[in-house]
């Protein structure tokens, strides 16, 4: 049976039999070891990455860049499960005062990939909202 947790310190454990994936916003550990990020981060990932957990499918995925650049987010497909998704630090708490270009097309990308909740942002309506306040930002309205 797989599991989906978020962890004390931030991260997402993905479990599924005996194997172990472990998720941050800007690096995938799998279970052989194998650490990804993307190329901004020194990481080999362009785009995007996959891999199985046991019969759990995992996709990584950079979108753009969001406020440090490099920030992954993740799709967790388990079976008879809705998708869990995790979006790292492609959201924040506060929207300062200047926004990369990237940000806002990542964010909006993500929103899609949302089916109610996600593991670690709120809900798809406060991702709505963020992207809103980010675009506010970004149009020099915010």
């Amino acid at each position: 049976m797989s599991e989906v947790s978020v962890r004390d310190d931030g991260s997402i454990e993905v479990v599924d039999a005996d194997e172990v994936l472990i998720y941050t916003p800007y690096a995938v550990t799998a279970p052989d070891g194998t650490t990804v990020e993307h190329e901004s981060r020194g990481g080999t990932m362009a785009s995007v990455w996959a891999t199985s957990v046991g019969e759990t499918f995992v996709e990584v995925s950079h979108l753009g860049h969001g406020p440090a650049g490099g920030e992954l987010v993740m799709v967790v497909t388990r079976p008879g499960h809705s998708p869990d998704v995790a979006l790292g630090a492609l959201v924040t708490d506060e929207v300062p005062d200047t926004v990369p270009d990237s940000w806002p097309a990542a964010v909006d990308l993500a929103i899609g990939l949302i089916v109610d909740d996600t593991l670690d942002s709120g809900s798809k309506d406060d991702i709505e909202a963020f992207h809103q306040r980010l675009l506010g930002v970004w149009f020099g309205h915010g």
